[in-house]
């Protein structure tokens, strides 16, 4: 018993111990975008720059969406005999006729509009992209996912960065249609304005590498031929391409104030695949390019939040261990004193819960939508269940990403939600929905599991334990719970599809 009680200990404590480490950078974080805050970057570019742009529209069976992210398009500022636009459609379903149509229609209009359709989706979303690129005639490619709503001035705040040679790519900040829509909702769009707002501004401000993101950004064509072009064995091309560019002495700009629009995920199955691609995608690129990184000429400051960037989602595998072993922890700690356990283990949690509450909450502030920004503090407890509820899925991801060569590209859907956040029509819904996996019913018996765990710690009067096992408890329970949840009657009511005269509703039945 001596030997199992010390066994757990040393691994409790270092878990809590790495986990720390990754606390005390986010504060770090903190203090880096504070300190370059009124340090914008400045456009070398004027008015008068105003080179070919090609615009990438990368879909697939995107239904739902296709038509108001062309409608966005064609409204940006920019001089149409100077504006290219590619719709790269690898669709199998009913979006090949609606994005025919579109293109068609604004191609009558004037519009310079290539529509092509690729039935071989060899490398997926880079695939496609590689293969606009080849007869691409704009000097830089504006890309944007299909759930995304380009705004008018997005080229002409973007596009005067790329007057500096050296420049390879240009990322905006994302903004959320639907943050108001729901508790995942809100807490997706916290998540993401961390990310968004403090992450990549403090890295780049501070000269340190950043990642593109996939969408809502340009790069310069040469700038993508130079670094190897799209490359397809990982399946967040977005961090590779940026990383290889870095490497190659180029660089990026991030504008935080080119604030884009795009919708969430309003069902926790696309959340947790979304999430799970991310997870899985940078761990290939950990095997992929970590090495070279860390063996480059570098500065140690680029390397570190290259390292802290890349394996975050590492963090989750620790937390499944932590999941294990902390009510067995608990009861074999029965007997210490309150105050010694206060000593041992508070400023672990105490570090970790500030990070995290300055780190999101201050992200609020910070964004471009902070209207009414304090009241979102409420949803943090939350937003800290949830991360501890995904820990499963995206230890599954992680292990993938670095286990497996499987480079399948899972879409998330969308649904199609107006700038308001109000749901929109949906034409496809059975088709898109994520199907459940096994591992929900792995999340429900850990749910199980940490409610047993309340129950004990309230018997044992382990009152100090009973927040954070509820915090488990929480997590685990909204994510197995909703999960298994009814995800065809959830979204007819989040979408309004109650009309079963509307012809389109019988595609859900």
């Amino acid at each position: 018993m001596g030997i199992l009680k010390a066994v757990v200990l040393v691994t409790y404590f270092t878990i809590l111990s790495i986990l720390s480490i990754y606390g005390a950078h986010r504060l770090w974080m903190l203090l880096l975008y504070f300190r370059n805050k009124k340090n914008p970057p400045q456009p070398v570019g004027g008015p008068d720059f105003l080179p070919m742009v090609t615009v990438q529209l990368a879909v697939f069976n995107e239904v739902n969406v296709v038509e108001r992210l062309m409608d966005h398009v064609v409204r940006m500022d920019w001089p149409k005999d100077r504006l290219e636009i590619q719709m790269l459609d690898d669709s199998t379903d009913e979006t090949v006729r609606v994005a025919q149509a579109v293109c068609d229609k604004y191609r009558a209009l004037g519009w310079d509009i290539a529509y092509l359709h690729r039935t071989d989706r060899t490398g997926y979303k880079a695939g496609a992209l590689q293969n606009g690129l080849l007869t691409a005639k704009g000097e830089f490619v504006a890309m944007f996912d299909a759930d995304f709503i380009p705004t008018v001035e997005f080229l002409r705040q973007a596009v005067p960065h790329f007057a500096d040679p050296k420049v390879a790519f240009i990322q905006g900040c994302w903004d959320h249609l639907n943050r108001d829509f729901s508790l995942l909702t809100q807490v997706q769009a916290i998540l993401l304005d961390g990310h968004f707002v403090f992450e990549h501004t403090a890295r780049h401000r501070s000269h340190a590498f950043f990642n593109f993101s996939g969408t809502a950004g340009m790069w310069r064509v040469s700038a993508i031929a130079d670094a190897g072009g799209w490359q397809h064995d990982t399946i967040t091309e977005d961090a590779d391409l940026s990383y290889r560019a870095q490497l190659k002495g180029w660089s990026g700009v991030y504008l935080k104030d080119l604030v884009v629009p795009a919708e969430l995920p309003v069902e926790v199955n696309a959340f947790k695949s979304q999430q799970h691609r991310w997870a899985k995608g940078n761990a290939q690129v950990i095997r992929k390019m970590m090495k070279t990184i860390l063996l480059s000429k570098e500065s140690l400051h680029t390397k570190a939040e290259c390292w802290f960037h890349l394996t975050a989602n590492c963090n989750y595998m620790l937390m499944v261990i932590l999941a294990i072993i902390m009510v067995p922890c608990m009861i074999l700690r029965a007997g210490t004193p309150a105050h010694t356990l206060l000593l041992t283990d508070g400023p672990f949690f105490v570090l970790n819960a500030v990070s995290v509450g300055l780190y999101f909450g201050l992200s609020q502030r910070e964004v471009y939508n902070n209207k009414n920004w304090l009241s979102r503090m409420k949803y943090i407890p939350g937003l800290m269940s949830l991360g501890i509820g995904l820990c499963l899925n995206q230890t599954k991801a992680v292990l993938e990403g670095f286990f497996t060569d499987d480079i399948e590209f899972k879409r998330t859907p969308k649904l199609g939600v107006d700038e308001n956040g109000n749901g929109a029509r949906n034409r496809n819904a059975c088709a898109y929905k994520v199907p459940k996996s096994l591992l929900t019913f792995l999340e429900l018996a850990f749910a199980v599991y940490y409610f047993v765990a309340v129950l004990i710690a309230i018997y044992i009067r382990k009152w100090a334990s009973v927040p954070f096992i509820w915090l488990f408890f929480s997590g685990f329970a909204y994510i197995s719970f909703m999960s298994l949840a009814d995800v065809k009657i959830f979204r007819r009511l989040a979408m309004d599809e109650l009309e079963d005269d509307d012809p389109a509703t019988h595609l859900v039945q």
